[in-house]
C-alpha cells in the first residue's frame, strides 16, 4: 500500500478479549489503540478505578499508511486466545482538521429567549442576544449534549442577576461563562480534570468575562455559600456529593442538578430532598434535570 504523510490505516479486531489485542496492536507499531462499542450496549458510570468494556468490544488500532499489516494479523492469530476466531477489517482513514469540520457545519444554539452559544464563524444578529463564543476543544461542553441544553434554558430563563454561581464538574466552563454573560456577579468552576480547568480559563478570556471567574480542582478547601450551585456530572457522584452541595447553598438559592438519566432521578431527587423544595423536572432525549430551592 503506497506510504502518503496525510492518510493511516486503521485495522479493526472483534475479539473476546480486547485487552490482549491492545497490547499486541501497540507492540506491532499502532500509533494509538481506542477500543469501540459492537452493540450498543451504553457503559455509564463506572466506580473509581473501574475500567468497563463491552460485552462486544471492537479494538481498533492505527497505523502509518504502508505498515506491513499482514504481520499484524499473524501477530493476532498468534498471540490472541481466540486465535484465527477474531475478525478483523482494514480501513483507510484521510487526514482532517477535525476541529475546522465540526466547525463547517455547525450553528449557533439558542437558548430561552435571549441566549445563544455561538461557534467561530457564526452570527447571531438578534439585538438583544447574549452570546456565549464557544467551539469544541479540551473539555466537553458545547450545549449540544441535552443535559447541558437543559441547564443552558434554566439560566436563560431564570433571573440569576448578581449571583454568586458554582459550577461543579464545570468541563469547557460553558455553564459558568453563561450565567456569568447572563448577569451573575461571580463564578467558581470546578472539576477534577485538569484539561477542563484550561479549557474553562481559555474559553473565559474569549468571552471577556475572566476576571469574574476562578477555576479550582475537587480538592478545593471548604466551599463558601452560593446563590446558584450548578453540577452536570452524572448520577452516583450527584448523589454522593449532596451534602457537599447543599452545604455550599445558601438559603433560598437555588440547585440545578443534570447528567442522569430519567430512571436516576427519583434517587437523585431522594439524596437532595432533606435540603431543597424542587421544581419541575426538564426532561430531554432520555436525560432529567433536576432543579430545585434551599429551604431555610
Amino acid at each position: 500500500m503506497p506510504s502518503s504523510p496525510n492518510t493511516w490505516v486503521e485495522l479493526a479486531v472483534a475479539s473476546h478479549h480486547p485487552e490482549f489485542a491492545e497490547e499486541i496492536l501497540l507492540a506491532c507499531g499502532a500509533l494509538s489503540v481506542t477500543m469501540t462499542d459492537a452493540a450498543d450496549v451504553p457503559v455509564l458510570e463506572p466506580l473509581p478505578g473501574e475500567t468497563p468494556l463491552w460485552p462486544a468490544t471492537i479494538t481498533r488500532g492505527l497505523f502509518n499508511a504502508g505498515t506491513d499489516l499482514d504481520t499484524v494479523r499473524a501477530a493476532l492469530a498468534e498471540q490472541l486466545p481466540d486465535g484465527d476466531a477474531a475478525g478483523t477489517e482494514l480501513l483507510t482513514v484521510e487526514d482532517r482538521d477535525w476541529v475546522r469540520a465540526w466547525l463547517d457545519h455547525a450553528e449557533a444554539m439558542q437558548f430561552g429567549e435571549r441566549l445563544w452559544i455561538c461557534p467561530t464563524g457564526c452570527e447571531v444578529t438578534a439585538q438583544d442576544a447574549v452570546i456565549v463564543h464557544l467551539d469544541p476543544g479540551l473539555a466537553f461542553g458545547t450545549g449540544t449534549h441535552p443535559s447541558t441544553s437543559m441547564c443552558l434554558d434554566w439560566l436563560s430563563l431564570n433571573a440569576i442577576d448578581g449571583a454568586a454561581v458554582l459550577d461543579y464538574g464545570c468541563g469547557s466552563g460553558v455553564l459558568a461563562i453563561a450565567a456569568l454573560k447572563l448577569g451573575a456577579a461571580s463564578a467558581l468552576a470546578i472539576d477534577i480534570d485538569p484539561q477542563a480547568i484550561t479549557a474553562t480559563l481559555d474559553n473565559a478570556t474569549t468571552n471577556q468575562v475572566a476576571e469574574r471567574i476562578r477555576c479550582a480542582g475537587i480538592d478545593h478547601p471548604p466551599l463558601p455559600q452560593f446563590d446558584l450551585v450548578l453540577a452536570n456530572i452524572l448520577a452516583r457522584p450527584l448523589i454522593e456529593l449532596a451534602p457537599k452541595l447543599a452545604a455550599a447553598t445558601r438559603t433560598g438559592g437555588h440547585v440545578v442538578l443534570a447528567g442522569l438519566l430519567e430512571r436516576q432521578a427519583e434517587e437523585v431527587r431522594a439524596a437532595y430532598a432533606p435540603w431543597f423544595d424542587f421544581e419541575a423536572d426538564g426532561e430531554r432525549d432520555g436525560w432529567n434535570r433536576i432543579s430545585g430551592v434551599k429551604r431555610g
